[in-house]
């Protein structure tokens, strides 16, 4: 893949400017930058979603690229398909033997048919390079290695939880044999032991892998090269090594730059003090002062300029109490879908200022219950008490709280603020000038985790519903929000997949679903509940 002279704008905004890479077939490229940089937007260009202003994208003729978005419901249809019928459809077996099917009908007719027999033969090598004899042991076996449940394959996709749309459209892409492989934030919504299944297999996998991710274990254990794209220069930079050289490199380049920095503004200082003393002299003095203020002046013309750092992102909540003792109370609550529940008889409750956290396999209703405690969806039986001084703020992994059709200042618009107000909230959140005035739906998923963080925050909630809050962030945003959270005086019910996020917190109590029973706060707990999906052995 060759990229030449890339520059491209998005809505008047200079994302890239004259960038020129190389990338070779077996590369496996770990892309990093902070959010809002551009990533996803390069993703969009090689699967020609997007065009350049200038510049071209060369990629090998009849080269196959399969895509896995952030927001996996970008992804998976909300149909009614099968999860079977969803990961055969990665294949084009059928579609191709119905077309072979009319023309075996039509040379029935017309036998000497060239335009019929080229057709068929062309056909026929692209069964055999869709491997039509073994692709549905190839299916199985993919299926097996990722432990998807035989009950879930005749089970409608829409229906399935968000981690388990996340294998599934992993599974789905893996089947596809592409040649190029493009994955966006791929370990969003998945468990642990899921995750080292995926790394195992993109170790071995024989084509080009493009990943953006924020999670940097994953990109030190699958890349071999970085490609940084830098928000304020507009350039990207392919660096050999995975993330940990990468920012090892970086360190480096920084101190240098640093030294070479201190060592300049000191010879800076020398010539400015000399020309300053001699300017008015004459002589040879003067002559001294012009040689050296030609100096200075080219000096300064070429200086060293430090990068200065990035702006973070400044969280702050007004609350109007801290509300009840026991803010939240569920008693006797059972619900499922289509006569099957999801949990029976769950019983427990949350006490003021706690940060109480929810566990459990993908599928186990998770998700399902935040909705259920913000009266979203309501319980087949039991209750959900909430308190009248309770006030609920849900964070909701998918973001639906956004009104994707509006622009950034629409959504907040509902807190009755001024334009102004509503600027310094959204500049803390680093949406600035013209930020405030982008529709939602033009956002990167980083930058629409960041507005619905803005809108979460002037809710003056007490009770705090989240569900996987870090997805799509920024390592250095995940550490700022933990801080946020971990200080914040209300009450917290959190999901996430994220254990060192989840650590940070001071986590006090987990609810085991489906059993919907509740332990006390134990790292080793989460840990093995993640990596082993079975903490009924507990």
């Amino acid at each position: 893949m060759n990229i030449t002279n890339l520059t491209f704008s998005y809505h008047d905004e200079l994302i890239y400017d004259d960038v020129t890479i190389e990338l070779n077939d077996k590369d496996h490229i770990g892309i990093i930058g902070v959010n809002g940089a551009g990533k996803s937007t390069f993703f969009k260009l090689l699967l020609k979603e997007l065009t350049p202003d200038y510049g071209k994208i060369k990629i090998k003729p009849n080269y196959r690229i399969s895509y896995l978005p952030q927001v996996i419901t970008d992804e998976v249809p909300n149909t009614s398909i099968t999860v079977f019928d969803y990961l055969m459809s990665a294949r084009p077996i059928l579609k191709i033997e119905s077309e072979m099917n009319e023309l075996y009908l039509k040379m029935a007719d017309d036998p000497d048919n060239t335009q019929i027999n080229k057709r068929l033969s062309y056909l026929q090598s692209q069964l055999d390079y869709w491997e039509y004899y073994e692709a549905d042991s190839i299916l199985f076996r993919l299926i097996e290695s990722l432990k998807i449940p035989d009950n879930l394959l005749n089970q409608k996709l829409k229906e399935c939880s968000g981690g388990q749309k996340s294998k599934i459209a992993f599974a789905k892409l893996l089947y596809s044999k592409p040649e190029i492989l493009l994955l966006d934030e791929p370990t969003n919504h998945l468990d642990l032991e899921t995750k080292d299944q995926i790394i195992e297999y993109l170790k071995n996998y024989p084509g080009m892998v493009l990943v953006i991710s924020h999670d940097q274990d994953f990109l030190n254990a699958v890349t071999t090269k970085t490609l940084w794209i830098d928000k304020k220069t507009k350039k990207m930079e392919l660096i050999s090594g995975n993330y940990e050289t990468y920012q090892r490199k970086k360190a480096e380049r920084e101190m240098q730059l640093n030294v070479e920095y201190q060592k300049e503004q000191k010879q800076i200082a020398k010539l400015k003090s000399i020309v300053n003393l001699y300017s008015n002299s004459s002589g040879k003095r003067k002559r001294m002062a012009e040689s050296r203020e030609k100096v200075l002046n080219k000096l300064l013309e070429n200086k060293i300029e430090l990068r200065p750092a990035d702006s973070h992102v400044k969280l702050q909540m007004k609350l109007d109490n801290i509300g009840s003792t026991i803010p939240l109370k569920v008693e006797d609550m059972s619900f499922g879908y289509n006569d099957e529940l999801l949990y029976d008889n769950i019983n427990f409750e949350i006490y003021r200022g706690e940060k109480f956290l929810i566990v459990g396999e993908n599928g186990a209703g998770k998700t399902t219950l935040l909705k259920l405690i913000s009266h979203q969806l309501n319980p087949l039986k039991g209750t959900i008490k909430i308190t009248d001084k309770t006030r609920i703020g849900y964070y909701a992994q998918e973001h639906e709280t956004l009104d994707q059709n509006k622009n950034l200042l629409e959504n907040l618009k509902e807190f009755g603020l001024s334009e102004g107000q509503l600027r310094a909230h959204l500049g803390a959140f680093l949406f600035n000038g013209n930020d405030v005035y982008k529709k939602v739906s033009f956002l990167s998923p980083g930058e629409r985790s960041r507005l619905a963080l803005a809108k979460l925050t002037l809710t003056k909630a007490n009770l705090l519903l989240l569900d996987e809050p870090t997805n799509h962030l920024d390592p250095e945003t995940q550490s700022l929000i933990a801080d946020f959270f971990k200080n914040y005086k209300g009450t917290i019910l959190l999901v996430s997949h994220n254990p060192s996020f989840v650590d940070k917190l001071g986590i006090e109590r987990i609810l085991l679903l489906p059993e919907g029973e509740v332990l006390y706060y134990d790292k080793k707990i989460v840990e093995f509940y993640e990596n082993t999906n079975n903490l009924n052995k507990k």
